[in-house]
C-alpha cells in the first residue's frame, strides 16, 4: 500500500516536475535573453538545438532526462525498492509535460526507463532498431515500441503484475499523446513552437530530408505562405504539390529529387519567414514560373532568395517595422491554367454585407496580380440555408459563371475554416479542377471591430468628448484584468487599442480579444464567436490548469471587492464628492475648472475599476449559483431607486385624484395641501437624483437637475399606467443572497460613477460658457465634439490658427454626428480601420467635373497632378501634395508611390498586388481610369476620392 507521501510524490509532485519549463529557463539564460519575449513553456528541446546551438541543445536533453531519472530515483528512494510505481511516476512526468507544453515527453520516458530497468530498455532498443530497419516507417516504429515495451516487461517479470500494469499505463499514455499530436515526434523535434527569432543552427536540421506540403508545417520555420498552403492541403482543398527549401539549406538534395521539364514545369515562390501577418508584402518578392530545367531551377531559387534583400523589400520592411528574418523557398508543380484570378472573402472597399470580391482573367493569374491589365470583376453573395448554399453573382464576362460561383463558395469556406478572418485567395482553373495557389489574411481588413460587446456596455451614440474620457479609463481597467490573468503572456498586447468609435458608436477590437483568448489557450474559434455569434466550445481542462494562477489572483480580487470599495468610498469617493459639492463652479476661472476636471478624472480612474469589476462579479456569481435575473433586486441602483420612488409618488397622486386630465395634473395637485406635498416630494426627488440623465452615465445628455421634463413625463406615464410591484413582493430562492450582496454593491458603484460623470459635465458646461464668450466656440454643445486634449489646447494655445482649426473640427464632427444618426442599421462588424461609406454620407458631384474608375484604396486627398508615362524616370519632388498618374503599377514601385498623396492608375484591379500594398500604406488610389495619363496634365488641381473611385478636376485648371 502507498503511504500519503508516496501518493503525493507519484501523483502530484511528478506531474509538477514534468510541467516545469526547465529547458525554457536555461535556454533563455544561455542565449542572453534572446527568447525573453517567448513564454518559457514554448521553448522545447528542438528549439534549443535549432537556435541555441549544440551546447544549449545537449543541455536541454540532459534537463529533460533529469526529470525522468529524478522521478524514478525519488520513488525508489521513498519506497526502498524497485517497483512498478516508478513507471507510474514516469507516466505522471509525461502527463505533466504534455499538459503544460502540449509536447510528448519521450526523452523523459526513455531515460527514466534506462534507470528503472536497463535490461528492459536494452531489449526494447534492439528490437526497435531491427524492426525499423525492416519497416522503414517512423510512425509504425513509434507505436511498435509502445507494444513491444509492455510485452518485454511481462516476459522478464511474469509474476510482477504491478510492473506490467505500470508499463501498460505508460505505453497507453504515450500512445494517446502521439495520437493527439501526430506531427510531434520525439519531444517536439518537429519544431512545433511559436514566435522564435530568426536565424538558426544548421546542425539540427530536419534529418536532411525533403519537406513537402503534405506535412504539418510551422510558419515560424517555413514562412506563412508555405504553412498556410500545407494547412489548406490537410483541410482537403486542392493545392498543387510543393516542396520546401529551408533558409540557408543546401538545395542539392532538392535538385536531385525534382526533375522539371517542358511537360512538367515548376514554379518557384518566396515564403518569407517571420513576415508579419498584418502586412501582405504582396508582390514584393520574386516568383518565377515556367521552370523547365535543372539550371533554370537553380537560377530561379537564387533570384527568389536575392529578392528578400532588394531595396524595395528592405524599404517595405522598414516602413512597416517588420523584423528581418529569412526566406524559405516554395517549389510547386505549375498548373496550366485556363482561368485564374484573385478572390477576397470580404470586399476590401465596400465591406458590403457578405460580399465576395473576385477578379478573374483567362490564362495565368499573374496578369491580375501584376496590375498590367484590367481583369473582369465579380461580386458574389453566398447564402447558407441548412445544408444547401445559394450563390448570386453581380458582373458579367467571359469566365463561365459556374467557375466564379465555385471560387466564391470555396472562398467563403476557407474564411470559415480561418475562424472568420477575411482571406485573400489566389486561384486558377485548369479546365477540370479549381486550384488554390495562395491564402493569406487581408491585412487591410484587420483588425476586426465588433458591436457585440460594446453595444451592451454603450448601446447608443456617444460624443467625441465622452469617448475620449470613457475609452482610456475602461481600456486601462480591462488591460489590468487580463494582465492579472496572463502575467508575462500579456506582453506586447496594446490594450489602448481595445475600442474605437465608428459612426459615433463604440466598437470593440475583436482581433485583440482573439489574441488574448489565444494566449489564454481558449478554443481557436473564439474570434468566430465574437463576430458571427457561433457557440463557444467548452474550455479544455489543460487551459484551465495553465491559467489557474492568474484566475486565483483574479478570484482574490473578487472576494475582497466589497471591502476594497467601502475603503475607497470612505477614503476617496465620499471626500471627493463632498468637496466638489461645496465648491461653486460658476465662480471658478477656466484654469481652476480644468484642474477640477483633472481631479474628477483622477477619482474616476479608481471608480471605473469598480464600475467594470462589480458587474463581472455579479455575472460570475449568477453563473456559479445559477440565479436568474428576475431573482435579483437592483433597488440600490440609482435609476431603479429613482423610478420606484417616482412610482410611489405617482400612486399617491393617482389615489388623490380619482379622475384627472393629463394636461392639468400639476394644476390639480396644487389645489389641495396633500397635492402640494406630493409636488414638493417630486422636486426633492429631482434634486436628490439630479445627477442622473435620461441615457445613463452620458456626459453629453442633460442631467435631471438641468432638464426635469423627462422626469415629469415619466411621472405622468406612471400615473396613467397599471399597478406594479417592481419585483419587491417576489419570493426569491435562498441562493440569490450570494448574488444580491454584489447587486447592492453594483448600485452603490453606479451612484458614485454617475455623480462623478455629472460633475465632469457641469465643469465642461462652465468651460463652454467661457469659450463662447471669448468667441473660441461657435454654438452651445460644441465642446462635446472636441476631445479632452483638444479642449486643453483650446485653453492653453490661444493662437488664431489653433482656434480656427478646433472650431472647424467641432463643426465637422457635429455634422458627422447628425449624419451618423441616419445610419440604419449600424454595421455589426467593421473590417480594418476604414469603415464603409454609406450613400447618405457622400456629397454629390457634377458628372462633367469628374473622371471615374475602380475604387482601390479608400481616403480623400487634394493635390496637384504629376503624370508619369515612363515609370523608369521617377522624379524626386514627390510629396503628400502630389497625385501620381501612371499607366500601370508594379508592386515593387509601391514604396515610391507611398511618398505621394494619392495615386491614379490607368489599368489594373482593386485586388492587384499594387492595390493591396497601397491600401496598407493608406494611400487613396483609383485604378482602371482609362486614358488618365493623356487626359490629365501636370499641375492640375484635383480632388481624389479613393472610396468611390472618383477624381474631381478643379474648374480653373481643366485641360483645354
Amino acid at each position: 500500500m502507498l503511504g500519503l507521501w508516496d501518493f503525493v510524490l507519484i501523483f502530484v509532485i511528478c506531474p509538477i516536475l514534468g510541467a516545469l519549463p526547465l529547458v525554457g529557463w536555461v535556454t533563455q539564460l544561455l542565449t542572453q535573453g534572446k527568447f525573453r519575449r517567448i513564454p518559457a513553456g514554448k521553448i522545447g528541446v528542438a528549439a534549443a538545438f535549432y537556435y541555441g546551438g549544440t551546447p544549449v541543445g545537449i543541455g536541454a536533453v540532459l534537463l529533460e532526462a533529469f526529470k525522468g531519472i529524478g522521478a524514478v530515483l525519488s520513488v525508489r528512494g521513498l519506497l526502498g525498492t524497485v517497483s512498478g510505481w516508478e513507471l507510474v511516476a514516469l507516466a505522471g512526468v509525461v502527463v505533466g509535460r504534455y499538459g503544460a507544453t502540449r509536447t510528448v515527453g519521450t526523452i523523459n520516458a526513455v531515460w527514466g526507463l534506462f534507470v528503472h530497468d536497463p535490461l528492459v530498455a536494452a531489449c526494447v532498443f534492439v528490437l526497435t532498431a531491427v524492426s525499423f530497419s525492416i519497416i522503414r516507417s517512423r510512425q509504425a516504429a513509434k507505436f511498435g515500441v509502445l507494444i513491444i515495451f509492455p510485452l518485454i516487461v511481462a516476459i522478464l517479470n511474469p509474476e510482477n503484475g504491478l510492473r506490467i500494469g505500470g508499463a501498460i499505463a505508460l505505453s497507453l499514455v504515450l500512445a494517446w499523446m502521439y495520437n493527439q499530436s501526430p506531427n510531434i515526434q520525439d519531444d517536439g523535434i518537429s519544431l512545433n513552437y511559436q514566435e522564435l527569432p530568426s536565424g538558426g543552427n544548421n546542425l539540427f536540421r530536419r534529418d536532411h530530408r525533403i519537406l513537402s506540403l503534405d506535412e504539418e508545417l510551422s510558419p515560424e520555420v517555413v514562412g506563412q505562405k508555405a504553412a498556410m498552403l500545407s494547412q489548406m492541403k490537410r483541410w482537403g482543398y486542392p493545392v498543387p504539390q510543393g516542396w520546401i527549401l529551408f533558409p540557408y539549406d543546401d538545395p542539392q538534395l532538392l535538385f536531385d529529387y525534382l526533375q522539371p521539364s517542358e511537360l512538367s514545369p515548376l514554379v518557384v515562390r518566396a515564403s518569407p519567414v517571420f513576415e508579419e501577418v498584418d502586412g501582405a508584402a504582396a508582390g514584393l518578392y520574386a516568383g518565377v514560373i515556367n521552370v523547365t530545367s535543372q539550371s533554370a531551377l537553380q537560377a530561379a531559387i537564387a533570384q527568389v532568395q536575392a529578392s528578400y534583400n532588394s531595396p524595395t523589400a528592405i524599404q517595405y520592411r522598414r516602413d512597416r517595422q517588420i523584423q528581418d528574418g529569412a526566406m524559405a523557398i516554395l517549389i510547386q508543380q505549375q498548373v496550366r491554367s485556363v482561368y485564374a484570378g484573385v478572390a477576397f472573402s470580404r470586399d476590401p472597399m465596400t465591406q458590403e454585407a457578405d460580399a465576395i470580391a473576385i477578379e478573374a482573367c483567362t490564362g495565368q493569374g499573374n496578369l491580375v496580380t501584376s496590375g498590367r491589365m484590367t481583369p473582369e470583376f465579380y461580386r458574389a453573395f453566398v447564402l447558407e440555408s441548412g445544408n444547401t448554399s445559394t450563390i448570386s453573382l453581380q458582373g458579367e464576362g467571359r469566365i463561365p459563371p459556374v467557375i466564379i460561383k465555385q471560387v466564391a463558395y470555396l472562398t467563403r469556406k476557407i474564411e470559415s475554416h480561418c475562424y472568420g478572418v477575411p482571406q485573400n485567395i489566389e486561384w486558377c482553373h485548369d479546365g477540370q479542377t479549381l486550384w488554390i495557389l495562395q491564402v493569406r489574411p487581408v491585412s487591410t481588413l484587420l483588425p476586426i471591430w465588433t458591436r457585440k460587446i460594446a453595444a451592451e456596455a454603450i448601446p447608443g451614440m456617444i460624443s467625441p468628448l465622452a469617448w475620449s474620457i470613457h475609452c482610456p479609463l475602461i481600456c486601462s481597467v480591462w488591460g489590468g484584468i487580463f494582465a492579472l490573468i496572463l502575467g508575462e503572456r500579456s506582453l506586447g498586447l496594446d490594450f489602448n487599442e481595445a475600442g474605437r468609435l465608428y459612426f459615433s458608436r463604440a466598437y470593440v477590437n475583436a482581433t485583440l480579444l482573439e489574441q488574448i483568448f489565444r494566449r489564454l489557450g481558449l478554443p481557436a474559434q473564439s474570434l468566430e464567436w465574437l463576430i458571427q455569434n457561433t457557440e463557444l466550445e467548452r474550455i479544455p481542462w489543460d487551459t484551465l490548469f495553465r491559467n489557474l494562477p492568474g484566475l486565483f489572483r483574479l478570484y482574490g480580487r473578487e472576494l475582497f471587492l466589497r471591502q476594497d470599495f467601502h475603503r475607497d468610498r470612505h477614503r476617496r469617493f465620499a471626500i471627493a464628492i463632498s468637496q466638489l459639492s461645496q465648491e461653486q463652479r460658476d465662480t471658478l476661472t477656466p484654469t481652476r475648472l480644468l484642474a477640477r476636471i483633472d481631479y474628477v478624472l483622477e477619482v474616476l480612474q479608481r471608480a471605473t475599476y469598480y464600475y467594470v469589476c462589480v458587474p463581472l462579479s455579479v455575472t460570475f456569481r449568477q453563473r456559479i449559483f445559477r440565479v436568474k435575473d428576475g431573482d435579483i433586486d437592483y433597488y440600490r441602483t440609482p435609476d431603479v431607486a429613482a423610478v420606484r420612488s417616482l412610482y410611489d409618488l405617482a400612486t399617491s397622486a393617482k389615489n388623490l385624484l380619482t379622475e384627472f386630465d393629463p394636461d392639468n395634473v400639476y394644476e390639480d395637485l396644487q389645489v389641495s395641501q396633500e397635492g402640494q406635498k406630493i409636488l414638493a416630494q417630486l422636486e426633492d426627488l429631482i434634486k436628490k437624483y439630479g445627477y442622473l440623465t435620461a441615457t445613463g452615465a452620458d456626459i453629453t445628455s442633460p442631467t435631471w437637475s438641468e432638464d426635469s421634463q423627462p422626469v415629469r413625463q415619466l411621472f405622468m406615464q406612471l400615473m396613467l399606467g397599471n399597478e406594479a410591484d417592481f419585483g419587491r413582493q417576489r419570493r426569491r430562492p435562498w441562493r440569490s443572497k450570494f448574488v444580491q450582496s454584489r447587486a447592492n454593491l453594483k448600485g452603490q458603484v453606479a451612484e458614485i460613477y454617475a455623480r462623478l460623470i455629472a460633475e465632469l459635465r457641469w465643469c465642461f458646461l462652465e468651460l463652454e460658457k467661457y469659450f463662447l464668450q471669448s468667441g473660441w466656440l461657435q454654438q452651445p454643445g460644441d465642446i462635446f465634439f472636441l476631445e479632452l486634449e483638444e479642449i486643453r489646447q483650446l485653453l492653453h494655445k490661444t493662437e488664431t490658427h489653433t482656434i480656427s482649426r478646433l472650431q472647424l473640427l467641432a463643426y465637422q464632427r457635429r455634422s458627422q454626428y447628425s449624419q451618423h444618426q441616419q445610419v440604419n442599421p449600424v454595421p455589426r462588424i467593421i473590417y480594418g480601420n476604414h469603415p464603409p461609406i454609406f450613400a447618405t454620407l457622400m456629397p454629390s458631384l457634377s458628372p462633367d467635373q469628374v473622371l471615374s474608375g475602380i475604387p482601390s484604396s479608400p481616403g480623400y486627398v487634394e493635390g496637384k497632378v504629376k503624370v508619369l508615362r515612363n515609370l523608369q524616370a521617377i522624379p524626386e519632388n514627390i510629396d503628400q501634395q502630389t497625385i501620381l498618374v501612371v499607366p500601370n503599377a508594379e508592386a515593387t514601385l509601391t514604396p515610391v508611390f507611398a511618398r505621394a498623396g494619392g495615386v491614379v492608375i490607368e489599368t489594373g484591379g482593386r485586388l492587384s498586388h499594387a492595390a493591396i500594398l497601397l491600401r496598407e500604406y493608406g494611400i487613396p488610389t483609383i485604378v482602371n481610369v482609362q486614358n488618365a495619363t493623356w487626359i490629365l496634365q501636370d499641375g492640375q488641381q484635383v480632388y481624389l476620392d479613393g472610396t468611390r473611385g472618383i477624381l474631381e478636376i478643379s474648374n480653373d485648371l481643366r485641360p483645354g
